[in-house]
């Protein structure tokens, strides 16, 4: 597989203890986007944040939070992007649970599939 220019980048923000059917939602939404042969997705665990109800979450020595913000990143083609954002509105709203997802214009310069070092 090969992209090359113009694409898309899918960021999808949610709490590490955002459950669907007894999965972490970012799992879920990780595993839909292999089966929807997008190009790759990578899940970031945050160190500090807040969402709406304006409480910070952070990871600190002596006191650990229980719901540390996780972002996961998907870059495609746009088509392809297009496709998968009604499979994540069926995540959020089965998982009943609060998130955000953003779409920005992402260039891609360089994609390498293999064992190429």
């Amino acid at each position: 597989m090969e992209i090359k220019g113009e694409a898309k980048l899918i960021r999808i923000f949610v709490g590490e203890t955002d459950l669907i059917q007894h999965m972490p939602v970012y799992e879920k939404i990780v595993q839909e986007a292999r089966k929807a042969q997008l190009a790759g997705a990578t899940v970031f665990k945050g160190v500090m944040g807040f969402g709406k109800s304006s409480r910070i979450h952070a990871a600190k020595i002596l006191r650990l939070s229980e719901d540390m913000p996780m972002v996961i990143e998907i870059v495609d083609e746009y088509e392809k992007v297009e496709k998968f954002l009604p499979i994540l509105h069926n995540i959020f709203e089965e998982a009943n649970c609060g998130g955000l997802i953003t779409i920005e214009k992402a260039e891609i310069i360089k994609y390498v599939v293999g064992n190429n070092k």
